[in-house]
Formats: C-alpha cells, sequence, structure tokens
C-alpha cells in the first residue's frame, strides 16, 4: 500500500469528523462565522505543524515564487467558498445528504484533471467515476 493511500485514507476519515463536528458545532450559530474560526485554527494549526517540523524557513521561498503562489492563494480562495458552502449546505440540510453531495467534488476534480491537465482516464476510471456520481446523488436523495 502506498503512503499515498494511506493518507487518502486519514484525509477520508478526518474530512467526515468534519461533517459530524461541524454539524453539532452549527446548532444555535452563524455558519460563514463558524467557518471563520475553523479557518483560524486551521491555520494556526497548519504553521504550528510547518513550526515542529523544521520549515517555516521555506515560506519565504514559496512567497518569492509568483506562479506558485497565484495558484496557492486561488486554491485557498476555493478552499474558503468551499467551506463556507459546505458549512450553509450542514447547517441546513442532513450530513446524510450533504456528505455524499459535496463527495460529487471527486467527480469533478477527475473531469478537470482530465481537460486542463491532461490526465489520463481508462474505461474502468470512468466507470468508477460514474458510480461515484451515481452514488452520491442516490444517497443523498430522501
Amino acid at each position: 500500500m502506498g503512503t499515498w493511500l494511506i493518507y487518502a485514507l486519514l484525509s477520508a476519515v478526518t474530512a467526515a469528523l468534519v461533517a459530524i463536528f461541524g454539524k453539532i458545532g452549527l446548532k444555535d450559530i452563524d455558519a460563514n462565522s463558524a467557518t471563520a474560526i475553523r479557518a483560524v485554527i486551521m491555520a494556526l494549526f497548519l504553521l504550528g505543524v510547518v513550526i515542529v517540523q523544521g520549515k517555516f524557513m521555506q515560506l519565504g521561498e514559496i512567497f518569492a515564487q509568483r506562479k506558485a503562489m497565484t495558484f496557492i492563494v486561488l486554491s485557498g480562495a476555493a478552499g474558503a467558498l468551499s467551506w463556507l458552502f459546505y458549512f450553509l449546505a450542514l447547517k441546513g440540510g442532513k450530513v446524510s445528504q450533504v456528505g455524499p453531495i459535496d463527495k460529487l467534488s471527486v467527480v469533478l476534480a477527475v473531469l478537470l484533471a482530465f481537460f486542463f491537465l491532461g490526465e489520463k482516464i481508462s474505461w474502468v476510471n470512468a466507470l468508477g467515476v460514474a458510480m461515484i456520481a451515481g452514488g452520491a446523488v442516490l444517497v443523498a436523495v430522501k
């Protein structure tokens, strides 16, 4: 098993916890304010990780690379919008419905990678992506 797969599985588990903890935490509070607090906590946590790893000085090198910074900023803005919409959806919907629809991002990511990054998709991969899309819709339907 590759390291990437272990990290991907850990990502899935922790993302599931985000949905559960977020839904419980959103009771009687504003979703956008909660998302802002969550973002600050994430930033501080991740800055701590960089410091503990001894990579704090590398941040300057990253800031100096214009192209990298442009896409990191765009990714950050897309991530922030994603979490704003996700928490708004959780506020009004069930985790069992919001979660699967949110995972349509997998389908969209594969399609965007195909069109914009030139990544290849085999017929087996395409079938899997179609099944993810169909499964997300079936799980989310009341």
